[in-house]
């Protein structure tokens, strides 16, 4: 695992801490509608004050192309944050130059402010030096709290932590101490559930599971281009057929591996995608020409469950079927809530995320009985493909 100082290892009594959150969240009519993001760097922000800090706040919101855009202003989560630390949050209309220097000069020991979207200075997605030192000018140490922002090199994601003394935050710390967990020193086996609509998306993250897991679920859309790659015709079903050679080498690769792979042997079809539509489960070599594939059968969740049951722990991205509507998300909630009941009971070690997969966990009402669900989708899909976060590996460097 990264070795990477926390809030703990520096002495930030009296100083400016610069902190990088991932305030990117989302607003409907001028209110933050999810305030997930915010609640997870509570403990950080609170224990910097508790130290003494002056608490100052970085993050990006939204797209705004390296230019200042009065819809993409930062000020909207200000009421939000006061109420997630119940204090005074102050705001700074930029988050360099003078406007941010008089912010941070009038900041007390044990105050917070927030300064204005880092991205509406184009150094920032460019990671100039001139922008990082702006940055730096403001703060005495860096505090990198956004793991959902770790997989980019950004001057407030990875600059800071080359220029100022570094610390992860307390949900970073987190994080990647579960992800270690996880897949870097598993206590074995290790089960991956791996859904979602379609292979091409997942070719590096089943490249890197065959290296760490033993053995790998497959399910959802992506089911099908496997199955078809064993010539098991698959109807109308969402397919990748082009990618049938890609499912056979993967195939071939987990067998040298000794990688068991589960993949459905029964499913429950239909003629139409829509809630409630007909539906009949049927062995997975009688789909016929005109039904779809939208969940995984009875027969296959029996299989699934036993491998569950026996595995010490699980790391989970995507879903089994097309859990939006009923009655296809019996699949996905029927083992999710499986691994939210074992994991509660001390049997299990269970760490997902990335894209639809919390929404499915939440759906099966299983999210809080998770050792640890990832909301950062790309950063947490790459650290699943093997690959390493700019933002992680600055911190552990600095």
């Amino acid at each position: 695992m990264s070795t990477h100082k926390t809030i703990d290892d520096i002495d930030v009594s009296g100083k400016r801490v610069l902190v990088r959150l991932d305030l990117n969240v989302p607003v409907k009519d001028g209110q933050v509608t999810d305030a997930t993001r915010i609640e997870r760097s509570v403990k950080t922000m609170k224990d910097l004050a508790a130290k003494n800090a002056r608490v100052i706040l970085l993050s990006h919101f939204g797209r705004p192309k390296g230019k200042p855009n009065p819809d993409m202003s930062l000020k909207v989560v200000v009421a939000a944050l006061n109420d997630a630390l119940g204090a005074d949050v102050a705001f700074a209309g930029d988050c360099i130059g003078d406007t941010a220097k008089k912010a941070v000069e009038a900041l007390q020991p044990g105050g917070f402010l927030l300064l204005e979207n880092t991205r509406f200075h184009a150094g920032e997605e460019k990671n100039t030096p001139d922008f990082v030192k702006a940055l730096a000018e403001l703060g005495d140490v860096y505090v990198n709290d956004a793991f959902s922002s770790a997989h980019r090199a950004h001057a407030s994601s990875e600059g800071l932590a080359h220029v100022l003394p570094a610390a992860a935050g307390r949900a970073m710390e987190k994080e990647l101490d579960a992800l270690a967990r996880a897949l870097e020193d598993p206590e074995r086996p290790v089960v991956a559930i791996v859904g979602g609509a379609k292979v091409s998306t997942k070719l590096d993250l089943l490249g890197n599971l065959l290296e760490k897991v033993d053995y790998i679920v497959i399910g959802g859309g992506m089911a099908n281009t496997f199955l078809a790659a064993q010539g098991v015709a698959v109807g109308n079903s969402l397919c990748e057929h082009d990618l049938t050679d890609k499912a056979k080498d993967i195939l071939a690769d987990a067998e040298k591996k000794n990688v068991g792979i589960i993949l459905p042997t029964d499913a429950v079809v239909a003629r139409e995608f829509k809630e409630m539509a007909a539906s009949e489960t049927v062995d997975i070599d009688k789909v016929g020409d005109d039904q779809m594939i939208l969940d995984v059968g009875p027969s296959t969740l029996v299989t699934i469950s036993g491998r569950i049951e026996s595995a010490n722990t699980v790391v989970w991205n995507g879903p089994l079927g097309a859990f939006e509507i009923a009655p296809f998300d019996t699949g996905t909630n029927t083992a999710a809530q499986q691994v939210a009941m074992l994991t509660k009971i001390g049997e299990l070690v269970s760490v997902a995320g990335g894209g639809d997969t919390v929404a499915a966990l939440n759906n099966a009402g299983a999210t809080k009985d998770f050792s640890y669900v990832s909301t950062a989708g790309g950063a947490f899909l790459e650290w699943l493909e093997g690959k390493e976060l700019p933002g992680v590996k600055a911190l552990a460097d600095s």
